[in-house]
């Protein structure tokens, strides 16, 4: 996916339709001047609605729709007859979308599901008629009910890539180059950092026709739980993930001592990301021989862990043995 067409936030207005007003028709006819009241109930306004769809990946169709207005309802009409609804508006987006308001930031609703549908903005009720008003003190009410406004505002539509396994590290630890030997994606590489600048998912074919789903997340530097580098932008991406696999180069200068920076930052942003399991890989290990690596492993993390090597698919099914047996565990 090209990152120009990657897009996980949008921020759009939004209007209901109102609803329709009810009608306070008298009945008049040749044979009956006095029929009474008969006047409809007014349309209910259209209301905005987003639905899940599972073969979407981003908000970019949104990018471009600013401002989506539904229908009004119709007036009630003479002769009991309702008003037309008004036109609903129905969105579809990715599974993972989450939806908020963006004054006050208020959680409304998440969407995980194919063809779950929530209302976004609920259209105005239509008015009643003033057929509901009648009674044996006031057999012919002059008076029907307006419509309910429709109600307009500024929302957020926020992405959290669903998949089993989110990797997790800092700028080049190598994420981007395991997501592209493992899988068919494509994502940039270069060795330097923030290469990646949107998440990458890749399908990773397993044993027997199985397979999971992983996502590289830009790289995670400390102090990003602050929106420091990248930041909050792409963390709330990990939050949708089974399995955290924490990515940390054999070079670097100390394993141990990463492992708990990244780990902390995700505690700060939302501590319920420590409930999840985790995973360590300990990537471009081909530049270690055998004894330093044990040397290595007696120092790392009490959680499991694997030395790879992408370039040399050195532990890669190994690894992969590891990523299921903790998914199914």
């Amino acid at each position: 996916m090209a990152e120009s067409n990657f897009v996980d936030y949008i921020r759009v207005f939004c209007r209901s339709g109102r609803g329709g007003k009810g009608s306070a028709h008298l009945r008049r006819e040749k044979y009956n001047p006095k029929g009474g009241p008969d006047g409809g109930d007014g349309g209910r306004g259209g209301n905005i609605v987003l639905r899940g769809n599972n073969q979407l990946w981003t908000l970019l169709h949104i990018r471009y729709r600013k401002h989506i207005f539904a229908g009004h309802g119709e007036d009630g009409q003479k002769a009991n007859k309702t008003g037309a609804g008004g036109r609903d508006v129905l969105i579809e987006v990715p599974l993972g979308t989450v939806a908020r308001e963006a004054e006050t930031s208020r959680y409304l609703f998440e969407i995980t599901q194919q063809n779950e549908e929530h209302i976004l903005v609920k259209g105005g009720r239509g008015g009643l008629g003033n057929t509901h008003f009648k009674s044996s003190t006031n057999q012919t009410p002059r008076y029907a009910q307006p419509g309910e406004p429709a109600i307009e505002g500024w929302y957020i539509l926020e992405l959290k890539i669903l998949a089993d396994v989110g990797l997790v590290g800092f700028p080049n630890a190598g994420k981007s180059t395991l997501l592209s030997t493992l899988s068919a994606a494509k994502p940039k590489i270069a060795d330097y950092p923030f290469t990646t600048l949107t998440p990458n998912i890749g399908i990773i074919r397993y044993r027997d026709n199985r397979s999971f789903v992983m996502a590289d997340i830009p790289g995670i530097i400390e102090g990003a739980h602050e929106g420091r580098g990248l930041g909050l932008r792409f963390l709330r991406h990990i939050e949708r993930n089974s399995i955290l696999l924490f990515t940390i180069p054999a070079d670097s200068k100390n394993i141990r001592e990463e492992y708990t920076i990244l780990l902390n930052e995700l505690k700060l942003y939302n501590p319920e990301l420590l409930d999840k399991k985790r995973v360590l890989a300990v990537t471009k290990s081909d530049l270690v021989d055998d004894e330093l690596m044990m040397e290595m492993a007696a120092d790392l993390p009490d959680i499991p862990f694997i030395f790879i090597s992408s370039h040399t698919r050195y532990h890669l099914d190994k690894l992969n043995d590891i990523l299921w047996r903790e998914l199914n565990s």
